[in-house]
């Protein structure tokens, strides 16, 4: 190796170490900053108001049904008190389907609009060995032509809780300053099939941990 190769690599070393030096010293928040910033949705500071204006059916005969926001204005929770089919065994034939039509009014602080993102459905069943269950919920705003529905089937034997979640493959706005009113349209079936014993599905809140939560997506207007 000649002197002036040495001299050159040393320079070399010597840069990528003042390089090296660099780069470290840069704090970590420097870089990327913005993409690892934990991301906070938006709440009105005023309050949201839900409120049973109207609904019938054989699962939510009047005064049996209820709607509660959520303290946390991320959305409203619907409970029953009522709501159960059941098929078999003593059980009339009337019991097999049981439905609800439900009005709820939407209220929200001035200066905001919002859509619903998601629901989330939780129920109980206890099916016999070779019954089965059926839950359908659709829900659409009144004026509205578009519609939102979720359908889910169970097949004994089946004893405890259940749950499903369902996403509003489109979010739909409300008009800024307007009160609107939410249509939810719920079904439970229960068929006995080669069960004689009784054999239920329901939406009651006695029986715990049982609502529907309709999840809220904010936006400023």
């Amino acid at each position: 190796m000649t002197v002036r190769q040495a001299g050159e690599r040393r320079a070399i070393a010597a840069a990528l170490g003042t390089f090296l030096a660099l780069s470290l010293s840069v704090p970590a928040a420097a870089a990327g900053a913005t993409a690892e910033a934990p991301t906070t949705t938006a709440v009105p500071s005023g309050n949201i108001t839900v409120q049973v204006v109207a609904n019938n059916g054989s699962g939510c005969a009047p005064g049996t049904a209820s709607v509660y926001a959520d303290a946390n204005k991320t959305g409203f929770r619907i409970r029953y008190t009522d709501f159960l089919a059941e098929a078999g065994g003593s059980a009339a034939v009337t019991d097999r389907r049981k439905n609800c039509q439900m009005s709820v009014l939407v209220t929200v602080p001035a200066g905001w609009t919002f859509a619903i993102a998601s629901v989330n459905y939780r129920g109980r069943a206890r099916l016999n060995s070779g019954s089965s269950g059926l839950h359908r919920t659709t829900y659409y705003w009144q004026g509205s032509s578009r519609s939102d529905s979720t359908e889910q089937e169970f097949t004994g034997p089946f004893n405890g809780f259940w749950s499903s979640h369902d996403v509003a493959p489109v979010l739909v706005y409300s008009e800024c300053g307007s009160e609107r009113i939410l249509n939810v349209n719920t079904e439970l079936r229960v068929d006995a099939g080669t069960s004689t014993s009784r054999s239920s599905l329901s939406l009651r809140a006695a029986e715990g941990d049982v609502d529907t939560l309709f999840n809220i997506d904010w936006e400023q207007c």
